[in-house]
């Protein structure tokens, strides 16, 4: 079978859908089938493709859209079109198309699966609604010329569309109508699809983690150290509330390291916001890792942070942890309940002062060895505090895969 994935952004640009992105094309690649990954042009200085990855990425003419030139947009139409159908031309024909993208990426998957006539899977990574609201008081405006952008992209949906969607969820839906299986990498945001009525049935694929990286993360003994180190990962961005976790550690006074992976707009601010609140000693930025790195972070941790809240639609860096053994302060239930494996501490509200509070909970936990409090059994190192090497199994991405190709078989069945 032969699988294209069009995508919002490059497959090598940060993120946690391009993550889930690369390991699905490796997990399907070892069970023989072939995939080509279709997504702006990475405009990011230096970079180069690995030559492993050349015939399976396709980029497309883009623009860059973000000041360090990690994100781009490549506009669906004509000329996009063009330039995807030469690129097919000399590869094998395409049974399917995976969209794995909700703005350009979504509009020029379903263009090219129109003119390949060919089923639609689309996953759906992205809570609209949350991060648009997240980001401006003009939401509805924006939502409104989200429509507006699709209709003259794609027409009128080619399937139907509930009337009881609304704002950004109808903008979903209109994308909904042209596939004929659509999936969520979470229960929760599979639910609220299905309650913003964007499709009648959502199938749960949830992103997976790579099963050899993971294996070799374990094998690397974590490091000695004096207290507890907590680990933050992501976009450093508004709705990923990074600012706010910087405030909390700043509040809650805890004695620990926190490492801070990861870029994105807001790194000036972060880095203000860490020397105005003196926490220079005990806060570092590392930056922007190899995948293979932040994992090893992530395993060398004594707990991940994740901070932000009714916006992402997985999370992935939870279930990574996991999978590593690495226990989550949560600050999104939802997530959560998604991961569910022990010991865990979970924020009880949304503010900067919950945040700290669980914070220091947490640390102390870490120190005592214990999350029940039930005593000393080890130190801030303590093997006690882990999470079972057992319960992470089911977030590995050969688990995640067979979900996945289940999915495509009701596509292509749809179309039989």
């Amino acid at each position: 079978m032969h699988v294209l994935v069009v995508t919002d952004q490059h497959p090598d640009s940060l993120g946690g859908v391009q993550v889930a992105i690369r390991l699905q094309r490796q997990a399907l690649e070892r069970l023989g089938h072939r995939v080509t990954i279709v997504a702006p042009e990475l405009h990011r200085p230096g970079y180069t493709v690995a030559a492993a990855d050349r015939e399976a990425y396709l980029d497309l003419p883009s623009r860059p859209i973000t000041r360090d030139r990690e994100y781009g947009i490549s506009w669906p139409g004509a000329r996009t079109d063009r330039a995807l159908a030469a690129r097919l031309a000399a590869l094998p024909p395409v049974d399917l198309v995976h969209v794995q993208g909700d703005f350009w990426g979504a509009m020029i998957g379903i263009r090219a699966a129109r003119g390949l006539r060919v089923p639609i899977v689309h996953t759906m990574h992205n809570h609209v609604d949350a991060g648009t609201r997240a980001v401006t008081p003009f939401a509805p405006v924006v939502f409104q010329a989200l429509r507006v952008w699709r209709r003259f992209a794609l027409g009128a949906p080619r399937g139907p569309v509930s009337r009881a969607s609304r704002g950004a969820w109808r903008f979903l839906a209109e994308l909904a109508a042209e596939a004929a299986v659509v999936t969520a990498p979470s229960s929760h945001f599979a639910e609220a699809l299905r309650t913003h009525a964007v499709a009648a049935e959502v199938r749960v694929t949830p992103g997976g983690v790579d099963d050899a990286a993971i294996a070799a993360a374990r094998a690397v003994p974590r490091s000695p150290r004096s207290r507890p180190r907590l680990v933050w990962l992501g976009r450093m961005s508004q709705e990923k509330r990074i600012l706010e976790f910087i405030d909390a550690i700043a509040e809650s006074g805890i004695d620990a390291d926190v490492a801070l992976h990861g870029a994105g707009l807001l790194l000036p601010r972060v880095r203000e916001r860490i020397a105005q609140h003196g926490l220079g000693d005990r806060v570092s930025i590392p930056g922007p890792v190899p995948y293979a790195e932040a994992l090893a972070a992530m395993r060398d941790a004594d707990a991940l942070v994740q901070t932000s809240m009714g916006f992402e639609t997985q999370g992935l860096t939870p279930f990574e942890a996991a999978a590593l053994g690495t226990p989550t302060v949560f600050c999104d239930p939802n997530i959560a309940d998604d991961v569910a494996v022990r010991p865990e501490w979970r924020v009880p509200a949304g503010t900067v002062s919950a945040l700290a509070q669980t914070l220091r909970e947490a640390v102390a936990d870490l120190r005592a060895g214990d999350p029940s409090g039930g005593g000393p059994s080890g130190g801030a190192n303590s093997a006690g505090l882990r999470v079972a090497e057992a319960d992470g199994e089911r977030f590995l991405q050969s688990a995640q895969s067979r979900v996945m190709l289940e999915a495509y078989a009701a596509a292509l069945a749809e179309r039989c």
